[in-house]
């Protein structure tokens, strides 16, 4: 029984090294910082770029100023190592910018509907007129 006893104890050594390893790995990965939202920050950067080429900020620039206030955020934050943080406002500022594109974009199609019905209706008037005119 004693025999028994004492390989028990030899036997449970290394699986308790095991597993004091493997608590210190875990515990090591947990701790290790996260990687900044690399995409994210570019991917909002250029749509604040692409919304600039496009002129947007006539028709959208409180949108557009939102998504620069957040893309500088997103970088704060990365500097202070909060990167889910810096990750949801990275994201934040590319659909502020696409936003502000679409909604210039409706602005644009809005105005080009406008002078169409301006000439629409300019052509009906000269035709009755030119119709009136031939009786």
């Amino acid at each position: 029984m004693r025999n028994r006893l004492q390989i028990f104890k030899v036997q449970a050594k290394p699986l308790r090294l095991a597993t004091v390893s493997a608590g210190l790995l875990l515990l090591a990965s947990c701790a290790s910082v996260q990687q900044p939202p690399t995409a994210e920050l570019q991917a909002a950067e250029l749509a604040i770029n692409d919304a600039e080429r496009a002129r947007v900020a006539e028709f959208a620039s409180a949108e557009l100023s939102e998504a620069r206030d957040k893309l500088r955020a997103a970088n704060s934050a990365v500097q202070q190592e909060k990167m889910v943080l810096a990750q949801r406002l990275a994201e934040q500022s590319r659909v502020d910018a696409e936003l502000a594109s679409a909604k210039a974009e409706a602005a644009r199609a809005e105005i080009v509907n406008d002078e169409m019905r301006k000439s629409i209706d300019t052509l009906k008037h000269e035709m009755q007129r030119n119709t009136g005119e031939n009786q």
